[in-house]
């Protein structure tokens, strides 16, 4: 699989370029290369990705309420970008391991985050928002494009190793310019890893549109590494989840890294620090409002009988209840005492840690009595 090789004139056209199953009007179409990953996917699958994307949304729309009422630091929505988190992370197995970004609110809730989870790096409580162990997910990446580098690091594990395992990492548009991206995967193809690259082309690389610093389809790039790729539309769920299982096919086989680019939109701000009517159009947003994700799947829902009213009320109630309990789970959060951030550090304490805290201790104490 490859994608088509032509400038891109327009995000219209660029989308036009892109893979796809379903149409942004819910119709289901053929495709000869995604149809067969995607044929056990049944009306009840269907209605369980709708359910998975309405709740993400509303669990991004809640972080954004939060940060906006001061009581996170910062978010980074993910609005219209649903299908390719929910589609590719609904294909990874259990044992396979994720190295996101952080706009991968959608991942992590797929991976079994819970309500805390979303919002605890983001209130700056910890380093990490979820347990990686459990989740198998590495801590949100803040550096972009950094996590690829960890990712092919641990894929290069997995063959040395010999697991049944393929390591995913995810990554914007904006990122492919980044050093990092590029030489994990000159290694990913030279050691032949076990990793899949997933693009998320959501057109903004903050106020810097992808048409400026890619002027031709940016998975056209993997194959000058040696690097089989395909181009999805990435408001479609359905032609995200076959896309995936393709290349978690090709890389659990032995047959080295895989590269998905999914085209889709970033409806919001890049994070809540930013103010997109300042670079973005509004017939641009409006164009892509048309083609939403969740309104394609319950349209070819709706179109296929299986969209029930009963099914909406009870994505919605439990969309709410996800919602309540992530805030009460923020509002909750007590902080650390500062000394706590020497816990957990070394496995065993030495008299380094120790004189390491005592001088933070001191250093803390110098403050005390000043108003």
């Amino acid at each position: 699989m490859s994608p088509q090789i032509t400038p891109i004139a327009d995000t219209a056209q660029d989308l036009e370029l892109a893979e796809r199953i379903l149409t942004p009007d819910g119709t289901r179409i053929a495709n000869p290369q995604l149809d067969a990953f995607v044929d056990d996917i049944d009306a009840a699958s269907l209605r369980a990705l709708h359910r998975d994307m309405v709740i993400l949304r509303r669990i991004d729309a809640e972080g954004v309420a939060l940060q906006r009422q001061g009581q996170l630091g910062l978010w980074a929505p993910c609005q219209g970008q649903e299908a390719t988190q929910i589609g590719t992370a609904r294909a990874l197995a259990p044992q396979d391991y994720v190295f996101p970004s952080y706009r991968e609110t959608g991942v992590i809730y797929a991976r079994g985050a819970k309500p805390g989870d979303y919002v605890r790096m983001w209130r700056g409580e910890e380093g990490a928002g979820h347990d990686p162990a459990s989740l198998r997910v590495a801590p949100l990446q803040i550096i972009i494009g950094a996590q690829t580098l960890h990712a092919v690091g641990y894929a290069l594990g997995i063959r040395h190793d010999g697991a049944d395992e393929v390591a995913v990492t995810y990554f914007g548009d904006g990122a492919t310019s980044q050093g990092d991206v590029n030489e994990a995967m000159i290694f990913a193809s030279s050691y032949q890893a076990p990793v899949v690259f997933v693009c998320q082309n959501n057109h903004w690389a903050i106020s810097e549109p992808v048409s400026v610093q890619s002027q031709y389809p940016i998975a056209g790039r993997a194959p000058g590494f040696g690097i089989p790729s395909l181009r999805v539309d990435g408001n479609d769920v359905l032609a995200c989840m076959a896309a995936m299982r393709w290349a978690l096919a090709h890389a659990r086989s032995g047959k080295g890294p895989a590269y998905i680019e999914a085209v889709t939109y970033r409806m919001g701000p890049h994070t809540t620090a930013d103010d997109p009517t300042r670079y973005r159009k509004d017939d641009e947003l409006d164009a892509w409002r048309r083609r939403d994700p969740i309104t394609r799947l319950e349209a070819h829902l709706r179109a296929l009988g299986e969209l029930s009213e009963d099914h909406m009320a009870e994505t919605q109630a439990a969309a709410d209840v996800v919602a309540r309990e992530m805030r009460a789970e923020c509002l909750g959060m007590v902080t650390r005492p500062p000394l706590s951030v020497f816990d957990g550090v070394y496995a065993e304490p030495h008299t380094g840690l120790d004189r390491q805290r005592g001088e933070y201790a001191a250093y803390l104490a110098s403050f005390e009595g000043e108003a």
